[in-house]
């Protein structure tokens, strides 16, 4: 029986409020229909994931694919990617779209280089990912031997659905702050020598 009074005692809400302390509270349950709370880094999350920036550099048939992406029918605006640029100093979103010969890979090194932190690369296609069919000593293997991939869309060339399905990946891993240990350790490969 001397236990009971003890826990009212404990209980707050069984102590009388003072006026201040029902207005704060008023005050809270108002704040609840207009305010919430998050994490910073979720809110900046939020903000990258639907405001990518695309840069394309589409030099065969995904290329054309690519245009089907953008266009009104699949409509890549939808997610927040329609601001596409030709600028790498305006894009934080490098979506390689077709075949890369030995000789485009100091270009390719030299754009990715440019573009804003933080920056994702998108793999489109057989070819940029792994070559494609062309077996030859002109074209590179896959376009990860040279610059960091975070998101590879297979196919030949792959349907905009898998592009758009490609994009919402990548979001996915920006939202959920994904590590991303080959951004961080890539370096540029010691046989492409700077253009400029």
């Amino acid at each position: 029986m001397a236990s009971a009074p003890l826990a009212q005692q404990a209980n707050p809400s069984s102590l009388p409020q003072t006026a201040e302390d029902v207005r704060s509270k008023q005050l809270e349950d108002a704040s609840r229909s207009f305010a919430f709370t998050s994490r910073l880094d979720a809110l900046v999350a939020w903000g990258r994931k639907n405001s990518l920036w695309p840069m394309p550099y589409g030099t065969a048939c995904c290329g054309i694919e690519l245009m089907s992406v953008v266009g009104p029918k699949y409509d890549l605006a939808r997610f927040g990617a329609e601001v596409v640029r030709f600028s790498p100093r305006q894009a934080d979103l490098l979506v390689v779209a077709g075949t890369i010969t030995e000789k485009m890979a100091p270009v390719l090194v030299h754009i990715y280089e440019q573009m804003l932190e933080p920056k994702y690369v998108l793999s489109m296609g057989a070819c940029a990912s792994s070559g494609g069919f062309y077996r030859a000593y002109h074209v590179l293997q896959g376009i990860e031997q040279v610059i960091p991939v975070d998101v590879f869309v297979p196919g030949c060339p792959p349907t905009p659905e898998a592009v758009l399905d490609g994009v919402m990946s990548l979001q996915k891993m920006i939202a959920d702050g994904h590590p991303r240990p080959w951004t961080k350790q890539w370096q540029r490969p010691t046989w492409i020598k700077p253009i400029f």
